[in-house]
């Protein structure tokens, strides 16, 4: 005999789930605001109120260039996505801005693998899973790619006093165990949490070669505005370097964050600790690099994720057939 719980009932503790993911959300920022010890909250408001280059213009720029930056996001989601479902640029942006609400306080933002996929019905969530690991490999494929040249020319041009041994040493171990890990998912047909590894395979097969090449230009031209935003925020704040030596610090800062293993809790830290090394090389003041880097997150994450709040409390799930 099986007991089910009332409509109410169920309509009830989805209401508190959704007020959870908003709580937990809000208290993650609140957190790092006012309890983050690289950064004083009252130091950084102090540094802002005696910068006098915020003015009105220039604020409405830094907003325009991250309404740009979500923008292309929200259409490279929209792009990736149309292979299982064709869905219009409004439910594109519901379920980026909504996912990034969901996950905000999750470990590498876990969270938005599910938070994605249960915008569908059940029999698509697993390949929007998938498709949702796609969209950031090919992100993450452009940090590391433009990362590498811009690290290449920053060591070569500052004294950075690297173990080149070691790093071999390391990155050798890393390509062993991805090209072990990559020859065993090829050769195996097991179950990995529900995902059968032949259907995995094959969807990634089968998966449009032109909304690849689509979503990784995309991800090139995001990549262009946020950091053409910080290059700017640079500008703001009176430091005085041409546009490709700070380019070349910008894109190692993003390399390293990137590849240094981190919780997305601790994503501003990271970012902040690893800027604060790079550009000390270049005489960089390290509070003025480490409100650089909050004003980038308040402005494509925190912004963006009240905006999802909303997404998320107005959230009802899909009826399956």
């Amino acid at each position: 005999m099986t007991y089910s719980l009332p409509y109410k009932t169920k309509q009830f503790f989805f209401v508190l789930i959704k007020l959870g993911i908003l709580v937990g959300a809000f208290y993650f920022i609140y957190q790092k605001l006012a309890n983050n010890n690289e950064l004083k909250f009252s130091v950084f408001i102090d540094i802002l109120s005696k910068n006098e280059s915020f003015s009105i213009k220039s604020i409405l720029f830094l907003v325009f260039l991250s309404i740009l930056n979500w923008f292309f996001e929200i259409l490279k989601w929209q792009n990736l996505v149309s292979y299982i479902k064709k869905i219009n640029f409004k439910k594109s942006l519901e379920q980026s801005l909504g996912a990034l609400t969901a996950s905000l306080f999750t470990p590498n933002r876990i969270g938005e693998y599910g938070a994605k996929a249960i915008y569908f019905k059940s029999n698509y969530r697993k390949p929007i899973m998938l498709i949702n690991l796609i969209s950031n490999v090919l992100q993450m494929s452009v940090t590391v790619l433009i990362g590498i040249i811009g690290f290449s020319f920053f060591i070569s041009e500052n004294n950075l006093n690297i173990n080149y041994y070691k790093l071999a040493k390391f990155l050798m171990i890393i390509f062993a165990v991805l090209l072990l890990l990559g020859f065993g998912i090829l050769k195996s047909n097991d179950t990995i949490r529900g995902f059968a590894l032949k259907k995995i395979k094959r969807f990634f097969y089968k998966y449009p070669k032109n909304k690849l090449v689509l979503g990784f230009i995309l991800s090139c031209i995001r990549y262009t505005i946020f950091s053409f935003q910080f290059y700017f925020l640079m500008t703001l704040f009176k430091i005085d370097m041409s546009y490709i030596n700070a380019l070349k610090a910008i894109t190692s800062m993003y390399l390293m964050a990137s590849i240094l293993p981190s919780i997305f809790i601790f994503d501003v830290v990271i970012k902040g600790s690893v800027a604060v090394y790079l550009f000390s090389f270049l005489g960089v003041n390290e509070l003025t690099i480490l409100s650089i880097i909050t004003i980038m997150w308040l402005l494509n994450f925190v912004v963006p994720s009240i905006f999802g709040s909303y997404y998320v409390l107005n959230f009802k799930l899909p009826k399956n057939n």
